[in-house]
């Protein structure tokens, strides 16, 4: 079984819009949408959900007013300044909690308890041209890097169900905890950058991330028309260090114009430049 990761050092490099058209050629395969903080690949591909499951992002403290003799202890011993007095009672902020369990192991009254979070979910189905998972961490909830380990193991037990190939998987923005668990594993990273100074430095940082993990890494840069002075110096960096630059999508209407009606620009306008690039690409990286 061969995983593909497709990730970039920041966000805002058309890596998701990459994905959903690599995904919607070619024989079927198994898709992983690992960018949960920040879930979007649903919306061009449309998945069919056959299964949802919650996933525990760990507790939140809460007060039990009726047991509350109001001591303050709690609140002078959080350090997430969770706790404020307000309203005549004590009440804690389940954004700002961070689950450390302190304020229930020193209220005298035994007044405070620990309520799982479970906002968060993955799911999984089928889409047009094979099968997903994906997921959505609830908002200032953690443990993303846990809910991508998640949707990768599901994905793998999906393919080896389904007698799927290949995994594809949309990996998060940046260089962190979420895409070191989208990445880790994989047999081969496709950068996506553009051709812009924080994405040609954030380039460099993910590519030391694959370098790390004895990942094979190809480039892709997208929009590479926008600045050619600064696609120039990606390619002259690419070149310098033997690292393959397998695609230059250009900056085109069409794109956009696809993802408004829910698709991929290689459904909706597979005549045009960007169409074909991306052809291209899929051909160096699923038919090599």
């Amino acid at each position: 079984m061969r995983q593909i990761v497709i990730i970039s050092g920041k966000g805002g490099t058309g890596k998701t819009s990459l994905s959903a058209a690599l995904a919607t050629m070619g024989e079927q395969l198994t898709v992983a949408d690992c960018d949960v903080d920040a879930a979007n690949l649903h919306l061009l591909l449309q998945p069919d959900d056959h299964s949802r499951h919650p996933f525990s992002t760990g507790a939140k403290a809460v007060i039990d007013q009726q047991l509350c003799t109001q001591c303050g202890a709690c609140m002078d011993a959080c350090r997430f300044d969770a706790i404020r007095y307000q309203e005549d009672r004590y009440i804690i902020s389940e954004t700002s909690c961070d689950g450390c369990r302190l304020c229930m192991r020193i209220c005298p009254a035994d007044a405070i308890s620990m309520i799982e979070s479970n906002g968060s979910y993955w799911t999984s189905g089928t889409f047009r041209n094979g099968w997903m998972v994906h997921a959505r961490l609830e908002p200032g909830e953690e443990n993303s890097g846990k809910l991508v380990n998640v949707v990768r193991e599901q994905s793998r037990q999906l393919s080896e169900q389904m007698g799927v190939e290949t995994i594809l998987i949309d990996g998060p923005p940046g260089t962190g905890c979420p895409a070191i668990s989208a990445m880790s594993g994989t047999d081969l990273a496709l950068l996506v950058t553009e051709p812009s100074r924080s994405g040609f430095h954030d380039l460099r940082r993910v590519k030391q991330l694959a370098d790390g993990f004895g990942i094979p890494s190809v480039v892709v840069i997208n929009k590479y028309d926008l600045n050619e002075q600064v696609t120039a110096e990606i390619e002259a960096w690419c070149r310098s260090g033997k690292l393959p630059l397998i695609g230059r999508i250009p900056f085109e209407p069409a794109v956009v114009e696809a993802m408004l009606q829910c698709r991929t620009v290689v459904e909706w306008a597979p005549r045009s430049a960007a169409a074909g690039e991306i052809a291209a690409i899929h051909r160096q990286i699923f038919q090599s």
